[in-house]
């Protein structure tokens, strides 16, 4: 028992919903994979490797917590230049479904964008901390933010365009509140609005594009197209293979019921090429009903009212920005993906955050929960020394109320003697 306690220290919320996502991971990724199970005939390959990827993640996880939160700060001293020059090599290599998001180091395959992601939430923490005053945080914090910010999404977005407006949107969540100056926020909403707007029409008005970095410019395009087109198709003539994987996510949830066919019944995930990773949520609503997608939903908001409990509590404001930009980078990044698979919003590719099978997002996804844990180990320490101190301070109070009980005992005693030796 002790030893349990000793391995899983931390926050018992957190450890709850890190398992639970885990549980639910392994069972519609077993059910979701198997597209990969007939390309590949091995019928436990997929889940075995799935399984053993949650497994090395959960050893990430206890090492990560038992680190002090105060050496995360280093992180991006050397996470910054490694991402962003690897960043730079990855839309060198060979593009799968035309986009080169991954690299191959040692046999290992991974993707330089969650590194940098974790890099600048890390770096976007530190200089908020850093950059605290009186008035809110200062306008030197901002600047540098927004040049760091702005260096890794222009190298994220050619090959990961949603992946970069994520990012930024979570900075600037974490700017507003890090208490930087609403005018500066409001000034950069208004300029992003604007080349939004200049953006979409640009896409949408050109048809073809031959300008640099632009080789997924029909993509965006076609994805705006098909997610603001209105028009009603009647059954019969809808075209079920142009978009396959829209239509089947979305024939998936309309075929579920409020418990849905049981966990393994699923019949749209043989059509799904994804139903593994982007669109695994539709698989989990038609298996698990709506009420296994409402578990799920809640579960990220567990997560995120919980680190807002545990930042509430910390006395530094590094700790606290770190968490919560991290909780908002998973619950934003899941929130995504259940748009994405419920029509709700155009296709992104983002995995819904330690469910989805995946190796580097599911290992830094990880690594999160253990920096949450670990900050969580420091907010206990706190309230265990603020209890010790009460103690202590209560302890005294009595001394001191016992001594003045003692006092007023003599007193009248004292009196009584003045009063006879006057009388003799």
């Amino acid at each position: 028992m002790d030893l349990l306690k000793n391995i899983f220290k931390g926050d018992k919320v957190i450890w709850i919903i890190f398992l639970l996502l885990c549980l639910i991971s392994i069972v519609e990724v077993f059910s979701a994979a198997s597209t990969l199970t007939y390309k590949t005939g091995d019928h436990w390959g997929p889940i075995t490797q799935h399984s053993i990827i949650l497994m090395v993640g959960a050893v990430v996880v206890v090492f990560m917590h038992n680190i002090p939160y105060k050496w995360f700060q280093v992180f991006p001293v050397f996470l910054l230049p490694i991402s962003a020059v690897l960043l730079g090599l990855v839309m060198l290599m060979e593009r799968v479904n035309g986009a080169a998001r991954w690299m191959t180091f040692m046999g290992i395959q991974f993707q330089p964008s969650e590194i940098a992601k974790m890099a600048v939430i890390i770096v976007t923490a530190f200089i908020l901390s850093k950059g605290q005053d009186e008035d809110g945080a200062s306008p030197r914090a901002f600047k540098r933010i927004m040049i760091i910010t702005a260096l890794i999404c222009v190298l994220i977005a050619p090959e990961n365009l949603s992946t970069a407006a994520l990012l930024f949107g979570v900075v600037y969540l974490m700017m507003f509140i890090g208490r930087v100056s609403m005018k500066k926020l409001l000034t950069l909403a208004g300029g992003l609005a604007g080349i939004l707007v200049l953006g979409v029409m640009f896409l949408v008005l050109t048809k073809n594009s031959d300008l640099p970095f632009l080789h997924r410019f029909d993509t965006w395009r076609s994805r705006i197209e098909k997610f603001t087109d209105d028009k009603e198709v009647p059954a019969a003539k809808f075209d079920i293979d142009k978009d396959a994987q829209i239509a089947h996510a979305r024939i998936a949830v309309a075929t579920s019921n409020v418990v849905g066919k049981g966990p393994g019944n699923s019949v749209q995930r043989d059509f799904l090429s994804q139903a593994f990773s982007d669109f695994i949520f539709a698989i989990i609503i038609e298996e698990l009903g709506l009420a296994g997608g409402a578990v799920v939903v809640f579960l990220y908001i567990c997560l995120l009212i919980r680190v807002g409990r545990i930042a509430k509590k910390c006395e530094r404001t590094f700790p606290a920005f770190l968490i919560i930009g991290i909780a908002l980078l998973l619950v934003s990044q899941a929130v995504f993906n259940m748009m994405v698979a419920v029509g709700l919003a155009p296709v992104t590719g983002q995995p819904l955050p330690l469910i989805s099978k995946g190796g580097t997002s599911t290992l830094i996804n990880c690594a999160y929960i253990g920096m949450i844990l670990s900050v969580s180990r420091y907010t206990a320490k706190l309230e265990e020394q603020k209890a010790h101190d009460d103690q202590i301070q209560l302890e005294i109070n009595d001394a001191d109320g016992g001594l003045s009980d003692a006092q007023t005992a003599i007193e009248p005693t004292s009196k009584a003697l003045n009063s006879d030796a006057e009388f003799e």
